[in-house]
């Protein structure tokens, strides 16, 4: 529709009754599970019971425990932390150089490449953490059979759960960073050398400084990606299990108003980048 053309009173209505059902439809689960981290009972569902903060607070006394006493929340954070960080450092640094590599050089099978690199994106998560970690354990297996070398590290753990969600991640700081790439204005660093920079030079004071935007970005949703992800941790996960792998097994257990703690904690987390990312995509616009 034209926006400037005047609309019926009933065309209004239906828009602003379908902007409240879509928003009621993504949000209300959301509040639900919000609400019932606070519900003084031992299972996250109704009735509600009252409001208690024993699902954050309480030290293990009443035979509850709250989300900042549970060792194994606090480990299963830990453990996913770490991996998130990881992925995030090395995807950016994948990502910038794929995004390079595709935006600054011509080669044969160029397009092709580009295509392949766009795989991992539609093949399903859990038959990618089957693949990797069949392909992975193969590998281990024949060095320890012809060398006799032992790369434990391939075997199901947070090192397999890092390269497995890499494998998808790289792909997507990829694009983000190809993007930014393609709109560089490559007459500023034709003057730079014309100038006597060298190459290393340039890319650290034009290319760099250019792309910060961009890296940034890039980073906090290889971050929030991995922190979140489950279909192809839970394949790779060894003994050490993170966050989302727990959380997966406590639901099944019998889960506590607990979970909707981490729940809630999760959205706030991902709430705050999302905020970050916004206010530097409005700082750089304004720039």
């Amino acid at each position: 529709m034209i926006p400037t053309i005047p609309q019926s009173a009933t065309i209004r209505t239906l828009r602003l009754t379908y902007v409240a059902a879509f928003f009621l439809f993504l949000f209300i689960p959301l509040i639900v599970v919000v609400a019932f981290a606070f519900n003084d009972a031992a299972y996250p569902m109704p009735p509600w019971h009252g409001f208690t903060l024993d699902w954050f607070l309480a030290d293990g006394n009443q035979d509850r425990t709250g989300l900042f006493f549970d060792q194994d929340i606090q480990t299963s954070l830990w453990y996913s932390f770490k991996v998130a960080v990881a992925v995030s450092i090395i995807s950016v640094l994948l990502g910038t150089c794929n995004a390079f590599l595709l935006e600054r050089f011509r080669f044969r099978g160029q397009q092709v490449l580009s295509v392949m690199m766009l795989l991992p994106l539609v093949i399903p998560g859990v038959i990618l953490g089957i693949s990797i970690l069949a392909l992975m354990s193969h590998i281990a297996q024949f060095a320890e059979d012809m060398a006799g070398w032992d790369l434990d590290f391939l075997r199901p753990g947070l090192v397999l759960v890092a390269i497995g969600q890499i494998s998808y991640i790289a792909s997507i700081t990829t694009l983000t960073i190809s993007a930014r790439l393609k709109r560089f204005d490559v007459s500023l660093e034709e003057a730079a050398l014309n100038l006597g920079a060298s190459n290393w030079a340039i890319f650290c004071t034009i290319i760099l400084p250019y792309l910060k935007p961009a890296l940034a970005g890039a980073a906090m949703i290889a971050f929030l990606l991995s922190f979140e992800n489950f279909n192809t941790t839970y394949m790779l996960t060894g003994s050490a299990a993170p966050l989302t792998v727990m959380i997966y097994g406590r639901m099944k257990d019998g889960a506590t108003p607990v979970v909707n703690a981490i729940s809630l904690l999760l959205m706030l987390v991902s709430a705050g980048f999302v905020l970050v990312m916004n206010l530097r995509k409005s700082k750089a616009t304004t720039n």
